[in-house]
């Protein structure tokens, strides 16, 4: 038995499973066939592997209660990645799943920060905001 490792990186994508924020809901089905069509263009591309595990939960905040996905990351140890390598993928991920399912902003957290990508300003109608 072989016994192989990577470094530790770990990346989790919360996107939420409306369409903007209107009441039209994509399936999980069309999830995972935008995510393995951007694996297998990354793949032939550039080697790249990110294998996902999705979840499925509800994101509460204020007046709102948004359904989402949560999609986990590994530096898998078959295909390993460097970090910036790895954490310039994810992000570039994110950006293809906002322009896909046509989001305003999703958060990427990696072990060592926050990111928020972000088409403009606008704040979910449901959420009670405070300017």
């Amino acid at each position: 038995m072989k016994i192989k490792t990577a470094e530790r990186l770990t990346a989790t994508i919360t996107i939420g499973k409306l369409f903007g924020y209107s009441n039209d809901e994509y399936s999980i089905n069309e999830l995972y066939f935008a995510l393995q069509d951007y694996q297998n263009k990354r793949i032939e591309e550039g080697g790249i592997y990110l294998s996902a595990f999705v979840h499925e939960g509800d994101i509460v905040m204020s007046g709102q209660i948004e359904a989402h996905y949560k999609l986990e990351f590994i530096n898998y140890p078959k295909f390993p990645l460097y970090k910036r390598v790895f954490k310039d993928e994810i992000v570039r991920l994110g950006k293809h799943l906002i322009s896909k399912f046509k989001q305003n902003r999703l958060v990427i957290i990696f072990d060592d920060e926050i990111v928020m990508l972000e088409e403009n300003e606008t704040i979910d109608p449901r959420i009670k905001f405070n300017k």
